[in-house]
């Protein structure tokens, strides 16, 4: 095992977070330094991509905000992302669901997996 296997290791919190898979949409508790203080942010909204692998995991977060998508990456071992809840697991058959781009209204509507 090498170094960078080693500190990988080291620095992998898996444990921290659920399990979710894409499609399903969740409730990102972020922290934002604002000045000196910290303060936690939810950004709520569907899992659409899930890359990499241990320390470098990464899920991108879609929703859409006052009629415009919005996507944010979250890297998943970064000290900021405080807690993830899942609020509906979804029902998709793809890996990626950047097709959800194109698609408005009832299109975009991913139907409800049963846990």
């Amino acid at each position: 095992m090498n170094t960078l296997e080693k500190i990988h290791q080291e620095n992998a919190t898996q444990d921290r977070h659920p399990e979710f898979v894409i499609g399903d949409t969740i409730r990102v508790h972020y922290k934002i330094k604002e000045g000196d203080k910290f303060r936690v942010q939810l950004y709520t909204g569907t899992v659409i991509a899930r890359k990499g692998t241990g320390v470098t995991e990464s899920i991108t977060v879609r929703r859409v905000s006052y009629g415009e998508g919005v996507e944010r990456v979250f890297p998943l071992n970064s000290p900021n992302v405080d807690k993830i809840e899942i609020e509906r697991h979804g029902k998709v058959r793809r890996a990626k669901l950047y097709y959800l781009r194109d698609l408005a209204g009832k299109k975009a509507r991913i139907k409800e997996r049963r846990v």
